[in-house]
């Protein structure tokens, strides 16, 4: 066989709107037949500290266009509907500026494709950090990176650094750029399975994928965009092409291989995967149709000898924004401006929630809670114990070394979560719910010492909870992953720090909240709202 190059991700065309940030920091030079194009490293700094700035509080107009729809279809549930509804509300509050729409403000990941007569003159990476840093300190984000020490001790880097920086080296006299901000939740959705052969036909790879989206699970605030990559050179190749097709940076590629190994989308299988997900019933949070705004599905070649295969998602906070510069100047991708012009005229219809008193002492709201069945939605009044993982294992610390729980532990609901930083004036930042699963592990010993009866965050959990709200009277009550910042302006009332304020963002906060809302997930009676969708 002839020798043949082939770009391995062909991206046919790009149709992104892009706005113009400014003429400046760049310059053409003629180096004999080479046209440069200089760029101040000034430049890099701008483009990073807008992109961030921008991605942290407005989306995409694509996004909240599927988001409407979920609210017009009538096939949609009453659950769909509501989280669409609300994550429209929320992107509303957050392009005002103050307010991040996610509280977890994320991972800064930036990859780029340098043309080779492009010239800077410097780490590239350091003065993108620099664009970072800077809209991390100045605008109302949360610092989430944690710094190891040593092997089990770990700080808060205070600043959200490091950032993930990618740089491609590519022909041309431009630079290309995407932009992401990747929270936990819905990096902690990023699947690598090791198949083989016998995967690759249609009954096998149907049979796989049914399996298989029940690993992602309510956990990383869906409607999700989901990535299916099949192939791969190599398992990090795989990988990193999930996370760029969530982010929807292939969806221009070819539709169909070639003999040259040709990356490619597979349309037929995206519609397929899209009605499995659809079919699956646990969309939208709390039981529905939506489980995936749309799927992706991106085919790649592969060593004979193994077939990686990754699963990752884009989550309801879609954080992604391009960027580019050329000799015209420094451009960003411009996102939506207006959510607001997506909500319909009138809220979609829902039954009246149930109210609760969380100012009442721990038994009687138990004995509260306990009158009503699994997916009944709730209105929170009253007083929330904010702890989430650090938190949680300092208090397993007090209690290994035979000291008391703290009594506010045993006295109030926990609210998993982490805000982010609090807008001048207002009573608290972007504040939504973080992953339940994570603290799964603590809840049987916990709730024997009389603590954690009542937990509030998000997403499903495993049978270990079910068993020891059972077991000890205990209730996991579900809130909406996502809405972070409109949860902020309207439902939280006060914050205040009450123990371990050297953990920052995870130290244990005392809130009072207003018509919270909530729906029951599971039970004191052995109930389980996910487990029942499961089956």
């Amino acid at each position: 066989m002839d020798f043949k190059y082939q770009d391995p991700y062909p991206i046919l065309k790009d149709d992104t709107v892009y706005k113009k940030l400014t003429s400046e920091y760049v310059k053409v030079e003629q180096h004999g037949e080479r046209e440069i194009l200089t760029i101040d490293p000034k430049g890099l700094e701008l483009l990073a500290e807008e992109a961030m700035a921008d991605v942290s509080f407005m989306l995409r107009s694509s996004h909240l266009e599927s988001l409407r729809r979920i609210i017009d279809d009538p096939e949609a549930t009453d659950n769909d509907r509501f989280v669409a509804y609300n994550l429209l509300q929320n992107a509303a509050v957050a392009v005002e500026g103050a307010l991040p729409s996610c509280q977890d403000t994320g991972t800064a990941i930036v990859m780029g494709k340098k043309g080779e007569n492009v010239y800077t003159g410097v780490e590239d990476g350091e003065y993108l950090s620099k664009g970072i840093y800077n809209t991390y300190q100045k605008r109302n984000l949360r610092y989430s990176q944690v710094v190891p020490l040593t092997m089990f001790d770990e700080k808060n880097s205070g600043s959200n650094l490091p950032a993930q920086i990618d740089i491609y080296a590519k022909k041309g006299n431009y630079y290309e750029f995407l932009f992401l901000t990747k929270g936990g939740g819905s990096a902690n959705k990023t699947f690598l399975y090791q198949k083989t052969k016998s995967l690759l036909n249609e009954k096998s790879l149907e049979a796989f994928v049914k399996e298989r989206i029940s690993d992602l699970g309510t956990a990383a605030c869906p409607p999700y965009h989901l990535a299916l990559v099949i192939g791969g050179t190599s398992a990090e190749a795989n990988l990193a092409a999930v996370k760029k097709a969530s982010a929807k940076y292939y969806d221009n590629l070819p539709t169909e291989g070639n003999e040259a190994g040709q990356a490619f989308r597979d349309l037929e299988w995206e519609a397929k995967v899209q009605k499995i997900c659809q079919e699956s019933a646990i969309g939208a949070q709390f039981g529905g149709k939506y489980l995936t705004h749309d799927v992706r599905v991106i085919r790649l070649p592969r060593h004979a000898a193994s077939c990686p295969v990754g699963m990752g998602v884009s989550c309801s906070a879609d954080r992604n924004i391009k960027g580019k510069i050329t000799k015209e100047g420094i451009f960003l991708e411009q996102l939506e401006q207006d959510p607001k012009r997506f909500l319909p005229a009138t809220p979609p219809h829902l039954e009246e929630a149930v109210e609760i008193n969380l100012n009442k002492p721990m038994p009687e709201i138990l004995a509260e809670l306990s009158k009503y069945p699994i997916k009944t939605r709730l209105k929170l009044n009253g007083t929330l114990i904010v702890a989430r993982d650090i938190a949680h294992a300092k208090i397993k610390e007090l209690l290994d070394a035979g000291q008391p729980m703290p009594e506010y532990f045993k006295n109030h609901p926990i609210y998993y979560a982490g805000p982010a930083k609090t807008p001048e004036g207002m009573a608290s930042g972007s504040f939504g719910p973080t992953t339940a699963g994570r603290m799964d592990v603590y809840v049987d010993e916990f709730q024997s010492h009389g603590g954690s009866m009542v937990m509030l965050a998000k997403g499903n959990r495993t049978a270990d909870v079910t068993n020891a709200c059972n077991k000890y009277g205990g209730f996991y009550i579900g809130s909406i992953g996502g809405p972070a910042a409109i949860l902020a302006k309207d439902n939280i009332l006060s914050v205040e720090v009450v123990d371990f304020p050297e953990l920052g963002m995870e130290a244990v906060r005392k809130i009072e909240v207003k018509d919270f809302p909530a729906f029951i997930i599971t039970d004191d009676k052995g109930n389980d709202f996910f487990a029942n969708l499961a089956h």
